[in-house]
């Protein structure tokens, strides 16, 4: 006589049911800890949303749902610049400008990974002394490795919790040399370009993408003996600028100098900030441009999911490494190998 099976399917139903209780329960008391501005939780919900692991996927969607109706009230902005331009110090002498004005900051810095060797530097911490140790900053920096678009997305969640804690003006750090940029501009309300001047860079120096792109442009390092090409650089900056279509924010952007090293012009460059708000405020065109991102995000999150989907089948990766052999010896193009594995997908 065959033993019933009852008892094991009741076991394995009952021990999923507990599972799913206490993945609620621990999605739920995040949720909680994070609207009551516990940072410790903050950083363990992020934590959850950068894991590629699924059960930790779980908790984190749960997470992102109970947060949603807390965000969206925050001024997020984009600042990006070349390395060795100022950008860590910048940030905590404008950051610090914010806190001293009454508001709650945090910093989400895309930081860049080696290729080679896959690390990364995370070193933003270490160099702004004063935000750390700020009870109302909250800094992350999150490791780009090889999967922008995935670091991207899990920053755009990370600023969903981060307006759910409480933190009414976020910055989103970018590298400032590869594509990252485009990302960060997809995510924020204002975009900020930090320049140097007297780097032999001034207009040869600049993607015309990224300028595009930005609604301010900073010259910082605007101090000592470098005041006169500081200058210089602002005014061929301003001409350059005024030659570019005008913006659908009906903004123009701005070219500004400071010193964030001594502090000086920050006070400036934040009134500034504020302006462009009143202005895309009281022309609509800001909770347009959070819709059109709203839509692109979408667009992206459908992109990427398909193209997991596509690599996970099995027929595509069976079929990928014959299809790259004879590619490589000629005997198929690219095109052609790329509609024999969209064949298989389907």
């Amino acid at each position: 006589m065959k033993p019933k099976k009852t008892g094991h399917i009741h076991s394995a139903s009952a021990e999923k049911i507990i599972t799913k209780r206490k993945k609620a329960f621990q999605a739920k008391d995040l949720i909680q800890k994070i609207a009551n501005g516990n940072t410790t939780a903050l950083s363990q919900a992020i934590t959850l949303i950068e894991s590629t692991a699924v059960k930790h996927q779980v908790v984190a969607q749960e997470i992102l749902k109970g947060c949603l109706p807390l965000s969206g009230n925050s001024v997020r902005i984009g600042i990006t610049g070349v390395p060795g331009v100022g950008k860590s110090t910048f940030i905590e002498a404008l950051g610090t400008h914010c806190i001293n004005n009454g508001k709650k900051l945090a910093v989400l810095a895309i930081d860049p990974s080696s290729s080679i060797s896959h690390g990364s530097i995370l070193g933003d911490k270490t160099r702004m002394e004063q935000l750390t140790t700020n009870t109302n900053a909250f800094i992350r920096p999150s490791a780009a490795g090889n999967s922008l678009g995935g670091v991207a997305r899990k920053t755009r969640e990370a600023i969903i919790l981060c307006e759910a804690a409480g933190y009414d003006v976020i910055f989103i750090e970018t590298v400032g040399v590869g594509q990252s940029e485009t990302a960060v501009h997809n995510m924020t309300d204002f975009f900020l370009l930090l320049k140097l001047a007297g780097a032999g860079d001034e207009l040869q120096g600049i993607k015309r993408g990224i300028v595009e792109m930005a609604d301010a442009l900073i010259i910082n390092k605007a101090d000592g003996e470098n005041v006169p090409a500081a200058k210089k650089a602002q005014n061929a900056f301003a001409k350059a600028l005024h030659l570019f279509p005008p913006k659908a924010s009906n903004w123009q952007p701005q070219v500004a100098l400071c010193s964030a090293l001594e502090n000086q012009g920050i006070k400036n460059i934040w009134e500034l900030i504020e302006n462009y708000l009143n202005t895309v405020k009281s022309n609509q065109f800001f909770k347009e441009n959070r819709k059109s991102q709203n839509k692109y995000w979408l667009q992206t999150s459908v992109e990427n999911a398909l193209k997991d989907d596509f690599y996970r089948n099995i027929k595509v990766q069976d079929q990928l490494p014959k299809l790259l052999n004879d590619l490589n010896a000629g005997k198929i193009t690219a095109f052609q190998a790329a509609q024999e594995l969209l064949k298989k997908a389907k």
